[in-house]
């Protein structure tokens, strides 16, 4: 079992890590190149690329759990073990650690030309924005949480419409891109509160690199402690999304799988 969750962790561990460049670095090439290297749908896109090619992946070995708050409820509903879980979380924080410190790599120069050496959460030269999600000026704490709640109860809401087998599932080989997608839908519809993090391992691993590579803990305390509401919104939007799939989809899917149950029985016999 335990080749099963090392197999597990260095999936997620590379897959992560994957996913995670492609979104960082396209924020990093926003805010460093000023405007002039790409806009806000720039990083829609790259994040939706990223999960679409982390999706296709990791789909085989973990089921592509790249999302800790989905992989926490999986658990809860009792789909995976706690050991599993570890094994998921483990390698969703590492790759996400690692990925944040490679695009910190990739635009050390630029970083640094941008900031002046001087490495801060808010200001006209914040740059822990590259890195983690922040709230936009206007909005309360009460209004971010919603934000990431709801974002996060569509984003399952919409994972288990294309993957209900017994409902109209999309076809294997489209799940990945129809997944991408729903991030791009999630980021071009509901971003501009919070910065859809929608994933507490898309947000506070970055988050412990950045405090640990010069920015210090301010990325903790700035915006009034913002930084657990990233973490706490998208577990509590999970459960929320699953429960309302149950009772206003799965449950009347219910006969049909009885049946898939029963034909599973006798070809496992």
């Amino acid at each position: 079992q335990s080749t099963t969750a090392t197999r597990i962790l260095l999936t997620l561990l590379s897959i992560f890590l994957f996913t995670q460049v492609f979104g960082l670095s396209s924020v990093a090439q926003v805010v460093l190149g000023k405007g002039n290297s790409g806009q806000y749908l720039s990083i829609n896109m790259a994040f939706g690329i990223g999960v679409t090619l982390g999706v296709y992946a990791a789909g085989g070995i973990s089921g592509a759990h790249l999302n800790a708050a989905i992989t926490i409820t999986q658990c809860i509903l009792g789909n995976i073990s706690w050991r599993t879980l570890a094994a998921y979380i483990v390698g969703q924080f590492l790759g996400s650690f690692m990925a944040a410190a490679t695009v910190f790599a990739l635009y050390y120069d630029a970083i640094y030309d941008y900031t002046k050496g001087n490495l801060t959460v808010s200001g006209p030269t914040a740059t822990a924005q590259i890195f983690s999600t922040y709230p936009a000026p206007n909005v309360s704490v009460e209004g971010a949480f919603f934000t990431e709640f709801i974002a996060t109860l569509m984003l399952i809401l919409g994972v288990l419409v294309i993957h209900d087998e017994k409902n109209n599932a999309a076809a294997k080989g489209t799940q990945p891109i129809l997944t991408g997608m729903l991030v791009l839908g999630i980021g071009l519809g509901m971003g501009l509160n919070t910065g859809y993090a929608i994933n507490p391992s898309r947000d506070l691993p970055p988050r412990i690199f950045t405090a640990i590579a010069g920015w210090g803990t301010d990325v903790f305390t700035g915006e009034h402690s913002w930084w657990w509401i990233p973490v706490a919104a998208p577990i509590l939007g999970c459960l929320a999304g699953v429960f309302i799939y149950k009772v206003c989809i799965d449950f009347h899917n219910q006969p049909a799988h009885e049946t898939e149950k029963e034909q599973a029985g006798t070809e496992t016999s």
